[in-house]
């Protein structure tokens, strides 16, 4: 806990130092020492510290192998020594899922590797019978082995309850469910005490209300619970990097970017020695600045992003570009790029992590192509664009003025191709144009229009021949629009059409997971899969 303590403080390095002296005799030593090198090859996606992080928490693994009972799970045959040798490692099989998930979004390699997930499941599931025995005697420490319980039982039903309907196919059939509801509660629980797992259940909690919710689900998370689990922190780590980046994308989700932007910049200033903090909090500045329409300066962090953080270089080599598209070719003068050069070097910049290329990644290569031909045809809006795959248009949602600025945008790029000679990428434009100003109109309350747009998508869609993926967002615009209408039958035949006639598209694996989230608040359904509360 006093590791937990300095690390919380910004003294990382420290926090390591301590840490590491006792990783061979000790679970938990090894277990913290293993998770703070994954925070850090999460944050920089460094494929050294990939490598570091995972190579560790198999160490940290086999510590906790050599104080495992090797029997069946009855509580009488073990010592608390054995049970929390059975979470820890339980959670050291998690931790390097979750590692993998992070990697790749569709799954696939979380499945191959699904002899280790189940195993970390099982155990996790029977722990959790354990603790509900009468026959069970809590010892000392009971209270970080129930913690490490409810963190690993939570984040399973959490994690399971938002897939796709495909990948749970695969799932349910070698005995996973999950529970929305159920896993939010376990976490909540193992939040509310004081345990060595207190903080990560938070984190995770957190992790699910502001960005889980959003990029892989229809923007469902409780800022008002992000808020009351962040607040104590702050107050105890008034300079913690981590909850102040926390605090500055609660402010960014409640569009007030001015709020969030000073947070994120606080961030920053608190401490020096790990620099994956201020990229994370360059990433969301810059998506603050897209919101306010200040391309110069959203640019600004393109920039710092794509020269000093390795996570995908050709995606911020595509931002840049994005940005400098939106400026005059006097303003773009100041800055020693072009956007034709940049677009350009992007598909070169083409990078794999863990043998898989990232999603984001691939879709700026699709899109920045059309650059390598002789006279380039430009994109319309294209950091408007990127906001989409982002869910950016939940955040600006809120706020009426930001809204109509960047329908004003939309309204520029069409009066553009309006104008401009017919191409054969006229038609994917115009498209993209539609589901974008769909998507404002609907936040302002004009409905019937934004439902004339979402349609439009849908009536060209044998004309596309490049952004196929157009077609099922539009349905799952108009499902959610018709969501918000009471008309949920409608819904889900919609988002029933998005998930079973298209594939192949790009960023799949991210549209599935937000049809899943609309079609469970369609359904009025918290799960995946059955769930018997008693057995997780």
């Amino acid at each position: 806990m006093a590791a937990l303590d300095l690390f919380l403080r910004n003294d990382f390095e420290e926090a390591q130092t301590r840490l590491r002296s006792r990783t061979k005799d000790s679970m938990y030593h090894a277990l913290t020492y293993a998770t703070i090198l994954e925070m850090q090859a999460m944050m920089t996606f460094d494929p050294e510290h990939i490598l570091a992080a995972g190579n560790t928490m198999k160490e940290a693994q086999a510590v906790c192998q050599r104080y495992r009972k090797k029997s069946t799970f009855t509580s009488k045959n073990f010592t608390e020594e054995e049970l929390h040798a059975e979470v820890c490692y339980a959670e050291c099989l998690l931790q390097r899922a979750a590692l993998t998930f992070l990697q790749d979004e569709n799954m696939i390699s979380f499945i191959k590797g699904g002899i280790k997930v189940r195993n970390s499941y099982q155990t996790y599931k029977e722990l959790h019978t354990v603790l509900q025995s009468t026959s069970y005697t809590h010892g000392d420490n009971h209270g970080h082995f129930e913690g490490g319980v409810k963190l690993g039982v939570g984040a399973f039903n959490l994690m399971i309850s938002m897939l796709p309907t495909r990948t749970l196919r695969l799932l349910e059939f070698v005995g996973f469910s999950g529970n929305k509801e159920f896993g939010l509660q376990q976490l909540l629980e193992g939040s509310a005490e004081n345990t060595f797992r207190s903080f990560l259940c938070n984190m995770l909690l957190l992790c699910y209300h502001t960005f889980m919710s959003f990029i892989l689900g229809t923007g469902e998370g409780d800022v008002e619970d992000a808020e009351k689990l962040l607040l104590p922190y702050l107050r105890k780590y008034p300079k913690g990097s981590i909850f102040l980046f926390f605090a500055g994308r609660i402010e960014e989700i409640k569009g007030n970017l001015d709020g969030a932007i000073n947070r994120f910049e606080e961030c920053c200033e608190a401490q020096q020695q790990w620099k994956q903090f201020h990229h994370m909090c360059y990433w969301e500045l810059m998506w603050c600045f897209t919101y306010k329409r200040h391309w110069k300066m959203a640019y600004f962090y393109a920039d710092l992003l794509s020269k000093e953080n390795s996570w995908s270089k050709a995606t911020y080599a595509y931002m840049k570009a994005a940005y400098l598209s939106m400026l005059t070719k006097d303003d773009c003068l100041t800055f020693g790029e072009t956007e034709l050069t940049l677009f350009r070097q992007v598909p070169g910049l083409k990078q794999k992590i863990a043998g898989k290329s990232l999603p984001t990644e691939k879709f700026a290569i699709r899109k920045a192509r059309r650059y390598l031909a002789e006279n380039p045809i430009a994109l319309p809006a294209p950091p408007l664009e990127m906001m989409y795959i982002w869910n950016g248009y939940t955040v600006i949602g809120k706020h009426k003025d930001l809204t109509e600025g960047m329908l004003k945008t939309l309204d520029e790029a069409q009066a553009k191709l309006d104008s401009s000679p017919r191409t054969e990428f006229s038609i994917d434009d115009q498209c993209l144009v539609s589901l974008l100003r769909g998507l404002c109109l609907k936040h302002l309350g004009h409905q019937e229009e934004a439902e004339h747009y979402f349609t439009l998508v849908l009536c060209n869609e044998t004309q596309i021949k490049y952004d196929h993926y157009l077609v099922p967002n539009a349905l799952l615009e108009h499902g959610l629009l018709c969501l918000e209408q009471g008309r949920n039958d409608e819904a889900i035949k919609l988002l029933e059409t998005a998930k079973q006639n298209y594939k192949n598209y790009s960023m799949e694996s991210r549209t599935h997971f937000r049809i899943q989230a609309a079609l469970h608040k369609a359904k009025g359904i918290g799960e995946n899969g059955i769930h018997v509360p008693s057995s997780p």
